[in-house]
């Protein structure tokens, strides 16, 4: 007879990022383990931007799920479709990290009259049982889907899953089959793959946006009318309306196609109470202008103390409506006020070669797609407090390039801006210099970043596929703060913050990035270790690694990072010594003398091999195993001066250090 052992409730909850979450801990003698409530699991497999969707707007839909239990992980991790499960069942390095599996239970749907909706997700009249995995029997192939995909859809009669597959198409399989299943997934790597492609996107959507400055001359100011408004009112559309050098006093409003251009020394001069330029209509260019007058109208920074972007909680007060849907709120407190230019329903904007000095914002696109904004200067209050965005993107995907921000709250801040291109710009002394907000698939690249008082660049409210690269960000107190699933983080520099890099992402790729005096290097928090960490460089920061969580291997493929401290016999490009960052002697060898001697003393040794060996004892450590011996980036050292040298062993191929004529006896 088997014995049931309990699994307890934390009911106090698990302080990891700052945040407080109810989790099942998993009684690791068990072996018998009973299903979890969901919600109470670490889930994978959904933004938070769909789970929010689905918790509050889409409770009609039921989408199949998993839920595994490890023998070297405490929690439950909850896995929104069988499929994202399958991805990382066969992986070694997650043996190495959850151990092995205790039991596997998934969501069987017999009994309630499963349907599908229009968008093809699961919606049961009748609820979910949980059952284990290698009792389901799985539809495969058919028009289910979630919110990021095609799913497996579990029942447990063979019958009721015929019955499905014969209305939605796909097979009938048994686990042993799903077992095998080759599951493509738009990962970390994939986003990878496609910077380039996303790079030729942008400059080709840029190439078609200036197309807007051939426009014919329609109108000239002077000649068509007095003022700049007379002149866009006498224009025909799809036209051209020229400026003169000059300053004019007024407000402009465009409701049609129209590219207003500047000739010259153009000054418009707002009447210090509203926005300056407003932009009603699509394909509308503004161009060669100075922006000055603009109104002080803003949230500013203090409308967003009330609101909680990880929950969508808000509070404006008593007088809040509470039928008021959390996306009009997201807009209240970041896209209302004035702004230097702001266009409203209006899709394919250029703004291009635009000053705007604005004690609110400079550009705000409120559900106006398909922009480019480039070339542009914002300078923004003296205040970051009273001040507002350089660029807002509002449900408005934009190229944002070549352009500088300064004293403002951010530089660009989008929300739901999907596939937006941030790149090439400079930002100088704002709150935070790119803030991506329910923003996935987005492009941030050569951006250099200094100055903030807050972050360079936050990633926040569990995005997806977001690409980070060759960014440099300096001085500010959080170089860079990522969250969200298959994030992509490459080649960028974070130098001189008081937190080179923090994170609380998860299934993400962190590689080749240059990690140098910071306070902290990286400050790890999720609570699941499913990053790639590899081919860093962390030298000179006081701390290389502040970990809060489960044990963290960074090593992949028998490589790991440079560390500067790290100590070992060099075979070939890595260490024959694993490095604990988080380890009390390994995390000051970079700073103390006589510490490598103590780090491998053979006691040191001994117990390093046994919490190898046992993964279960270096909770909260973070440990590469095959330390790099020379930096990814050691031209870029070599170039700023840093004294780092290579020990490699040199291979017959690579050059040696005798002088030109001697050979190696």
């Amino acid at each position: 007879m088997n014995r049931r052992h309990s699994i307890t409730l934390l009911f106090t909850g698990l302080l990891v990022g700052g945040v407080l979450v109810g989790l099942f801990v998993v009684d690791i003698g068990s072996t018998e383990p009973v299903p979890a409530s969901f919600d109470q699991t670490v889930t994978v497999g959904l933004s938070l931007e769909h789970e929010n969707w689905l918790d509050s707007e889409r409770t009609d839909v039921d989408l199949p799920r998993a839920q595994v239990f490890y023998s070297e992980y405490p929690y439950v991790v909850g896995y929104y479709g069988v499929e994202e499960f399958l991805t990382t069942q066969d992986e070694a390095r997650y043996e190495q990290l959850f151990g092995h599996s205790l039991a596997i239970y998934v969501t069987a749907f017999d009994g309630a009259a499963l349907e599908l909706t229009e968008e093809g997700f699961p919606a049961s009249a009748g609820g979910y049982d949980w059952i284990p995995a290698d009792e389901a029997v799985y539809v495969v192939d058919s028009e289910a889907r979630t919110p990021v995909g095609p799913t497996v859809v579990p029942f447990a009669s063979q019958t009721d899953a015929e019955r499905f597959s014969d209305v939605h198409g796909g097979t009938v399989e048994n686990w042993a089959s799903v077992l095998e299943l080759s599951i493509d997934t738009d990962d970390a790597e994939t986003v990878r793959e496609r910077v380039a492609d996303q790079q030729s996107s942008a400059d080709d959507h840029v190439r078609d946006a200036r197309s807007l400055r051939d426009r014919p001359v329609g109108a000239v100011v002077g000649d068509d009318g007095e003022t700049i408004q007379d002149t866009i009112d006498n224009a025909p559309a799809n036209s051209t309306v020229v400026v003169p050098p000059g300053t004019y006093d007024e407000r402009v409003a465009i409701d049609r196609p129209l590219t207003l251009r500047g000739d010259g020394d153009v000054t418009i001069v707002g009447d210090n109470n509203s926005t300056v330029v407003s932009i009603e209509a699509n394909e509308t260019a503004i161009l060669d202008v100075s922006i000055t007058g603009v109104g002080n109208e803003t949230p500013g920074a203090g409308a967003t103390d009330g609101h909680d972007h990880s929950t969508h909680d808000h509070d404006h007060g008593d007088d809040a409506d509470d039928d008021e849907p959390w996306d009009a709120t997201i807009e209240d407190d970041y896209a209302t006020g004035d702004a230097g230019i702001a266009a409203d329903n209006a899709g394919g904007v250029l703004v291009e070669d635009v000053t705007i000095d604005t004690p609110a914002s400079g550009v705000m696109l409120r559900d106006s797609p398909n922009a480019v904004v480039r070339n542009v200067s914002i300078r923004g209050h003296f205040d970051e407090v009273n001040a507002h965005m350089g660029v807002v993107l509002m449900r408005s995907p934009a190229v944002v390039e070549r352009s500088s921000f300064s004293a403002g709250l951010d530089g660009v801040y989008t929300h739901r801006a999907d596939d937006s291109v941030v790149r090439d710009n400079e930002m100088t002394s704002n709150r935070m210099g790119v803030h991506l907000m329910h923003t996935s698939d987005a492009l941030l690249s050569n951006n250099t970043i200094t100055d903030q008082s807050s972050t360079g660049i936050f990633v926040m409210t569990g995005p997806e596929r977001n690409a980070l690269v060759d960014n440099e960000v300096r001085d500010s107190p959080t170089g860079l703060d990522v969250g969200g699933f298959d994030s992509y983080v490459a080649t960028n520099v974070v130098v001189d913050n008081r937190v080179g890099l923090r994170t609380d992402a998860v299934t993400s790729l962190f590689e080749a990035n240059v990690v140098a005096d910071n306070g902290v290097g990286v400050d790890t928090r999720a609570i699941l270790p499913t990053n790639r960490v590899v081919d860093n460089d962390f030298v000179a920061n006081d701390r290389h690694v502040l970990s809060i969580g489960p044990l963290r291997v960074w090593t992949h493929d028998g490589s790991g990072n440079y560390w500067e401290g790290a100590v070992g016999t060099p075979q070939g490009s890595v260490l024959d010594r694993p490095y604990t960052a988080t380890d009390p002697v390994d995390s000051q060898l970079h700073q103390v003398d006589g510490t490598p001697t103590i780090a491998q003393a053979p006691a040191i040794d001994a117990l390093n091999r046994l919490e190898q060996a046992v993964s279960g004892l270096r909770s909260g450590e973070v440990i590469d195993d095959a330390p790099r011996c020379e930096p990814t980036n050691i031209e870029w050292f070599r170039e700023q001066g840093y004294a780092v040298e290579p020990v490699c062993e040199q291979t017959n191929d690579e050059p040696d250090s005798t002088t030109e004529g001697e050979t190696t006896p």
